[in-house]
């Protein structure tokens, strides 16, 4: 669907940015996200810079219709100095400037990785009151790393630490607000210091202007659930129902993936859930075709 918009004031908007070697997990995450939702559609902006386009049209038929893909090409041009690596490449930057290059009928957008796995709705999230917010998202830093991510990037006091992965994009204020030449210059003056050097620069700039939301509900990854029980007295430790009833969206972040070797945590059941529902319906359409 390159060129086109996606219609429809019932869709909820999407933005992933990746590279091919994540295409896997873009149709497990949009898979799960079918079925959390029943009855939502999905217009999902795909942010990159090497796609092609067949493969975002075999995605689209694999997801049976409700996922409209929507290909923005985007240039490494203007970022080509910013620090990368095997782990964070170019792509993680182009978040940054969505509001750039997303069409101006949205008014907000909700951003997600592509390693992560929805497990119920997330219409309390996409349609919370951003007020004067800039974007909504959730802290996975504990209180002890505040000081030192204050101290390091400059961050205001008062601004919690929030992870990038699943954030909540204020797209009519970004437009209005938003100035990229701000966010090359603070990459360029800093890119010494940025260690997940996306999130950094939104923390740094925008700290004051995110609202915070739950982590065990929106962005929940093994650490933060391992950290929270630990903290928490017994009454209030979470279990593996909680999540699966409680809990919007997984994050596996990090170099701890449910997919790799090595795996540590109890959380990979959630995603190997959403890539058995995948594999299954990928087999049915495939027979459909064939009119088997």
């Amino acid at each position: 669907m390159e060129d086109s918009f996606c219609g429809g004031f019932w869709m909820k908007n999407i933005l992933v940015s990746l590279n091919a070697g994540y295409l896997r997990q873009l149709a497990v995450l949009l898979s799960s996200l079918l079925a959390a939702n029943p009855g939502e559609e999905f217009c999902v902006y795909v942010a990159h810079s090497s796609l092609e386009q067949a493969q975002l049209d075999e995605m689209e038929r694999m997801l049976g219709g409700r996922c409209a893909l929507h290909s923005i090409r985007v240039s490494d041009e203007m970022i080509a100095f910013a620090p990368t690596s095997g782990r964070y490449p170019h792509e993680m930057y182009y978040r940054l400037f969505a509001p750039r290059f997303l069409p101006d009928s949205l008014d907000r957008i909700l951003y997600l990785d592509p390693d992560i796995v929805a497990v119920n709705p997330i219409g309390a999230l996409y349609n919370l009151d951003l007020g004067d917010n800039l974007f909504a998202a959730s802290s996975h830093v504990h209180r002890q790393f505040q000081k030192f991510n204050e101290v390091r990037l400059g961050m205001d006091p008062d601004a919690a630490y929030v992870n990038s992965g699943v954030m909540l994009m204020n797209l009519a204020l970004l437009r209005a607000e938003l100035d990229p030449q701000e966010i090359l210059s603070y990459i360029r003056e800093h890119k010494n210091r940025l260690f997940l050097p996306d999130q950094d620069i939104i923390n740094a700039l925008y700290g004051g202007r995110i609202l915070a939301v739950d982590p065990l509900r929106y962005n929940l990854s093994d650490k933060v659930l391992r950290l929270h029980n630990l903290y928490a007295g017994a009454d209030r430790r979470l279990d593996l129902d909680w999540v699966r009833a409680n809990t919007s969206l997984i994050h596996y972040c990090g170099r701890n993936k449910p997919w790799k070797p090595n795996y540590r945590g109890v959380l990979d059941i959630f995603y190997r859930e959403a890539e058995a529902r995948l594999d299954s319906a990928t087999q049915r359409n495939a027979k459909g075709a064939d009119g088997r």
